[in-house]
């Protein structure tokens, strides 16, 4: 996954909601009688389904969608696929995307729609340099060259505004997906997730780590999203949707390798190392002193303001600039707090 925070892709959501809703017409009161029958509910992601959804999948292999007389249905995102216009559209129920700053962006637009859990606290995007060369501190990056995909460079550009470091004295290079620009010097640091393991392997041990959260700009990964006509009419769905993902996460803390046997079950192609490796990290990114005193997937609102400061110090917001109560709601949070506190 990455962080997608254009402009295009901004300007194109309004336009992509008129197109999803016209998809869905004709199949919204078939997905929404199955759904009042079976209980059915789909979660859209923003990205490619994979082992990012681990908690998921293990809540549904243990039968905790079921407990809620729910059945799960993951739909996967991806280049191609506007998951936040699916669900603003009113034909999926819940979503889930990369990172908080879409919620944002979407609201900013005048989509409807809010954020009610936060799948984890602390954000892995990072930084990979070499010891030759480190970028152990956002100071460092000071006459580095930085490879970006176009998507990253707005995070950057808050880190660099966090740390009082003028862009200038930093030279962005465009770059994909993969490690090598590094490897063959063309660049001094690059981008990625730090629980993509398979991909990080590349650079062994002379790799040198610096989370964008540890550069002090305080992102939610994975948080959950549904349109506020859900959050008014449907709540109780969410109560159970979120009460059933919090025992995946359960699990996946107290037997990550039972986690791991259904995530590899689900996803075969994934490899068992890598994503017991990444597990452990996206623990040490879902659970904190946060979900310690308020329990998984909680989310500030202070949190959410500085973020909504953060972007509009940079000129992020093409509409109008969004007040916290307009992104996130704490109400589905509220009502299942014995349950997140558990994990």
């Amino acid at each position: 996954m990455d962080c997608r925070f254009s402009l295009r892709r901004r300007k194109l959501v309004l336009g992509s909601l008129a197109t999803a809703g016209a998809a869905a017409a004709g199949s919204l009161a078939t997905v929404q009688a199955l759904g009042a029958e079976e209980g059915l509910i789909n979660l859209q992601l923003g990205y490619i389904a994979g082992a990012d959804q681990i908690a998921e999948v293990t809540a549904r292999a243990m039968g905790y969608f079921k407990d809620e007389g729910l059945s799960l249905a993951i739909q996967p995102g991806g280049p191609s696929v506007d998951g936040l216009a699916i669900v603003a559209s009113g034909r999926f129920e819940v979503g889930e995307i990369s990172s908080s700053p879409a919620i944002m962006l979407a609201t900013s637009q005048g989509i409807p729609i809010q954020s009610f859990a936060a799948g984890l606290q602390r954000h892995p995007y990072g930084y990979f340099s070499l010891k030759k060369n480190p970028v152990r501190t956002p100071q460092d990056f000071i006459g580095k060259r930085v490879g970006v995909a176009p998507t990253g460079v707005i995070l950057l550009r808050l880190l660099l505004a966090k740390n009082k470091i003028p862009e200038k004295q930093v030279t962005i290079v465009p770059i994909g997906g993969d490690m090598s620009p590094l490897l063959t010097g063309r660049v001094d640091a690059v981008t990625g997730w730090l629980s993509n393991i398979s991909s990080l392997r590349a650079l062994g041990d002379e790799r040198v780590d610096l989370t964008l959260w540890d550069a002090g700009v305080h992102l939610y990964a994975w948080p959950y999203y549904a349109t506020q006509s859900t959050l008014e009419t449907r709540p109780d769905l969410l109560v159970r949707f979120l009460r059933a993902t919090a025992r995946g996460w359960h699990v996946c803390r107290t037997q990550p390798d039972r986690a791991i046997e259904y995530l590899l079950k689900d996803y075969p192609q994934l490899n068992r190392e890598d994503e017991r490796a990444a597990l452990a990290i996206k623990l040490q990114c879902a659970l904190d002193d946060e979900t310690a005193a308020n329990g998984w997937g909680t989310m500030s609102t202070d949190r959410w303001r500085q973020q909504i400061t953060q972007f509009d110090q940079l000129g992020q917001f093409s509409g109008h600039v969004p007040v916290v109560s307009e992104v996130m709601t704490t109400a589905i949070l509220e009502k299942t707090r014995s349950v997140r506190m558990a994990v």
